[in-house]
């Protein structure tokens, strides 16, 4: 059976709301999240009109101030937000109990059945996305395929308030010409790693053997030999309770010196922070990945007195773990944080969204 799969991403979801409960934010640059002096803190969301200038979510709010003066800081409003999540969820309901929540602005929807009986993704989708602007005030994009990968990456080629349809006649020919940096989980480092290896879009690596994929890209090149193929046998899980929050980068050069790792971590210490707020979620147990150009990979955590989800909190930790792993010298190919043992129950699976992505692989 062909899948018929819809995944749903607000446009500028928490900015959207300010800019729609404040008549003063509309069509002005504003951004959510840090602080109006700069002095410290993470954008969780920045409007469309602050998006021209460059600025973009995990973005500290020093670089938004120094890219647009004008820009407006906002100080984030969570428990609006989730409720108006759930909102969102009901209006989901209507027509599939097959949710799977990726964080409060976006989800992925199985309507192979629908419970309306409408048959066409399309129209539930439009449907959807009209429901949503006529009763809450707020726009959606939606992707429409038959798995999820393809949903995702269709959600953001007509955004904002747009959608985009993959049919099943179109997969093949739509994976070989999609550009590797679009497929997600590939990030810099990997794609510059697939262009020295001749591998510029799908159908390059549909070229390569499952085996070759593997030897270059670890346990990713069987994602890579399949995806290249338009498979994608995750199914939409409903109600997934989220167990960790982690992000981390593979450095294009690695790194020797502590006052080189530090930046780094306290960007992958911004994207952490900035993705428990989106689920509103506090952690007490904090993990840096450590992983040496030999490919040795180690992990030292701490566990804190309090739950936190505070920049300042993670970045510090983290620094001190890293500081305790007895660097001596090595060479650092990449790093990561993870925040677990959470205090209460998140919205579902994270996945990064609203145009943020780190090195996943």
């Amino acid at each position: 059976m062909v899948r018929k799969i819809i995944h749903i991403d607000m446009d500028a979801f928490y900015a959207s709301i300010e800019q729609r409960d404040n008549p003063e934010y509309r069509g002005k640059p504003i951004v959510v999240g840090g602080s109006p002096e700069g002095r410290g803190g993470v954008v969780a969301t920045a409007s469309y009109e602050a998006r021209k200038f460059g600025i973009r979510s995990a973005m500290t709010s020093k670089k938004a101030l120094e890219l647009c003066p004008e820009v407006v800081v906002v100080r984030p409003r969570f428990d609006v937000y989730k409720t108006v999540s759930g909102q969102i969820r009901e209006i989901f309901s209507r027509y599939t109990d097959l949710i799977e929540p990726l964080s409060l602005d976006e989800a992925f929807l199985d309507v192979s059945f629908d419970k309306q009986g409408i048959g066409s993704a399309i129209d539930i989708a439009t449907a959807i996305r009209c429901a949503i602007r006529e009763e809450l005030g707020l726009t959606a994009s939606a992707g429409i395929s038959v798995n999820k990968f393809l949903a995702k990456i269709a959600s953001d080629m007509n955004k904002p308030d747009g959608q985009t349809f993959i049919g099943p006649s179109r997969v093949e020919a739509f994976m070989e010409a999609l550009p590797v940096e679009k497929f997600f989980g590939v990030g810099k480092v990997t794609a510059a790693k697939m262009r020295s290896l001749g591998l510029l879009t799908g159908a390059d690596i549909k070229k390569k053997e499952e085996a070759e994929l593997v030897r270059h890209f670890g346990k990713a090149g069987h994602f890579y030999y399949k995806i290249a193929r338009g498979i994608d046998e995750r199914p939409v899980q409903p109600d997934r309770e989220i167990k960790s929050l982690a992000a981390e980068d593979t450095f294009p050069v690695d790194l020797t010196l502590l006052d080189e790792m530090v930046p780094e971590l306290e960007k992958i210490a911004g994207t952490v922070a900035q993705r428990l707020g989106r689920n509103r979620l506090k952690g007490r147990t904090i993990t840096v990945k450590i992983k040496y150009a030999d490919f040795r990979v180690i992990t030292r955590s701490r566990s804190l007195v309090r739950a936190t989800d505070e920049l300042g909190v993670i970045l510090q930790t983290a620094v001190e773990l890293l500081v305790g792993s007895g660097l001596e010298e090595k060479k650092v190919r990449l790093l990561g944080i993870t925040v677990s043992n959470f205090e209460g129950v998140g919205e579902g699976p994270m996945e990064v969204g609203d145009g943020d992505q780190l090195e996943l692989f």
